[in-house]
């Protein structure tokens, strides 16, 4: 697809923008945005729109969504400006903070003061979404139906509520939540609680 008018109209490029695109995908986008002045023009105003959306949530929407949108806003920027992609572990029973120190230990990946939830994503391949995530108070109740969400402490003390009862994790813990288990995030230390995510579609 060569007309910049179709490509636009496609929906490709709201797609890009939330990260919902493959790798090819993403090489196209890129490549046409350079090309096409009206399509990078597009991708500024989608980003644009897509944040401002998400600071004029109402405060009972879903507190994930702002800090997912941002979180994906920034690593396609990342991408953009040129950041080599490593490969990123699978979250396991064996995993350790130290699997993840390529990331932990960059300054731009860091956050000195997160907001109740924070996240930097540090890879995202087709069904697989790896992040840092900070949690100050806690994470609301979720249940997801396509995705395993994994998780790994580095920082901080929580509890997981979960529908078949409730854990109470300190660094160095691994753990995942069964498809269609309600759960919830409550930090009980006084730092946030600084984790590696991962969510790996079913």
């Amino acid at each position: 697809m060569n007309d910049p008018s179709e490509y636009i109209a496609s929906g490709i490029l709201e797609m890009y923008v939330m990260g919902k695109t493959t790798t090819e995908e993403n090489r196209a986008v890129e490549e046409m945005a350079k090309h096409y002045p009206e399509i990078k023009q597009e991708l500024d105003k989608i980003t644009s729109t897509l944040m401002g959306l998400s600071e004029s949530m109402v405060q009972d929407a879903d507190p994930t969504l702002r800090p997912l949108i941002l979180a994906n806003v920034n690593f396609q920027e990342r991408v953009k400006a040129g950041e080599n992609l490593l490969s990123v572990p699978l979250l396991n029973e064996q995993s350790r903070a130290v699997d993840f120190d390529h990331w932990l230990k960059r300054e731009d990946l860091k956050i000195e003061n997160p907001e109740n939830i924070d996240l930097r994503i540090i890879g995202a391949i087709p069904g697989v979404m790896t992040g840092i995530l900070w949690l100050k108070t806690g994470a609301p109740y979720e249940v997801h139906h396509d995705q395993y969400e994994r998780f790994l402490i580095l920082e901080g003390t929580c509890n997981i509520v979960a529908d078949h009862g409730t854990f109470s994790l300190k660094p160095g813990d691994y753990f995942s939540i069964p498809l269609h288990t309600g759960h919830s995030v409550m930090v009980t230390s006084s730092i946030p609680c600084k984790v590696i995510l991962q969510r790996v579609a079913a």
